[in-house]
């Protein structure tokens, strides 16, 4: 037995911006949109609600359908750029709403676009290590929050989600080595601005968002589209093939291949410089936008549902982004 990724299970808000309320709010025109974004609709948290609120109730969806591991569960790990406090971790908080038992650790990683491979080596690691038999791994962002009405762009290709996947010990397939990468220098070129330690919210900033859902209070995003994209098609092109150098695996021997959920540009750019068949290559942006630490797992739960995935495939998958971070791994399905 081997750990695995065993349950995965996702929630979205119910409010909806779609590519038509777009195309009216700036006079664009829709399908043109939907063509460079490949979004039909993006799921947008309502203001009371937080990026714990969207993982506890993907995690309350999961526990629902399989309450078994409700006493199971031995660790927690949140993955989220919107921590609910400075201190205690948010995990601790939703451990608690979800009534989980008290022998179960509690980690928040604030990782963003690569997060979930992040929190899956984590939680690969610990089980290996015997430490702990069963994970809760809940991502959930709300990218939503920090962008400014009047940029299109990221209006355009964000969107709000949570979701919960349990790891496990299973004969049903396996995770394989990891790859990591950071580079520091490009933290500006996608930045979450104010509302931090360093630069936190002031009076003047309050003032000058007054017209913006509540003020922009966890701050403003800015992306620099260009640069992201010249990141990403230089390093994940590399960290695919250190991916399978470490797994010791042939390219052809990869079933499908599941990138973060950057922007159809960005995917369908990296498919061809990295020659995937578009047969191997999976995209699920359509009904739910870029979703952060989340586009991995929603697009695992649909790649399964679709038969895309089949016992005893190779599945890689790849994360990168904000950070800059990056990081891939093999799952043997």
């Amino acid at each position: 037995m081997e750990p695995s990724i065993t349950k995965i299970e996702y929630f979205l808000p119910r409010m909806v911006l779609t590519t038509d309320d777009l195309a009216q709010e700036f006079n664009k025109d829709s399908e043109v949109i939907f063509k460079n974004t490949g979004i039909r609709k993006r799921h947008i948290r309502n203001p009371k609600q937080i990026g714990s609120d969207l993982g506890y109730e993907a995690a309350k969806k999961l526990l629902t359908k399989y309450p078994e591991y409700i006493s199971k569960i031995d660790f927690l790990i949140f993955c989220t750029e919107g921590l609910d406090y400075k201190a205690p971790t948010t995990a601790s908080t939703i451990h608690y709403r979800l009534g989980l038992n008290e022998g179960c650790g509690c980690i928040d990683m604030p990782m963003g676009c690569s997060g979930f491979i992040y929190g899956l080596s984590v939680a690969n690691a610990m089980i290996y290590s015997e430490n702990v038999s069963c994970v809760l791994f809940i991502a959930a962002d709300i990218p939503t929050s920090v962008i400014h009405s009047e940029d299109f762009d990221m209006r355009a290709l964000f969107g709000d989600a949570g979701t919960a996947t349990i790891i496990e010990k299973s004969n049903l397939g396996k995770i394989g080595k990891f790859i990591f990468g950071n580079d520091g220098s490009g933290a500006k070129n996608l930045l979450v601005e104010r509302g931090s330690t360093r630069s936190p919210l002031d009076l003047e900033y309050l003032k000058q968002y007054e017209n913006q859902t509540g003020n922009l209070a966890h701050g403003r995003m800015s992306m620099n589209g260009l640069e992201i994209t010249r990141f990403s098609l230089e390093k994940v092109p590399i960290l695919l093939n250190q991916t399978l150098a470490k797994n010791n695996i042939a390219f052809e021997d990869i079933d499908l291949f599941v990138f973060h959920q950057a922007s159809l540009i960005i995917l369908n750019l990296l498919k061809r410089k990295c020659k995937i068949p578009d047969s191997k290559f999976y995209i699920y942006l359509e009904e739910v936008g870029n979703t952060v630490s989340c586009t991995i797992p929603i697009a695992l739960f649909h790649a399964e549902k679709e038969n895309r995935l089949k016992k005893g495939d190779k599945v890689m998958l790849l994360g990168f982004g904000v950070g800059y971070s990056w990081g891939g791994t093999i799952l043997h399905y």
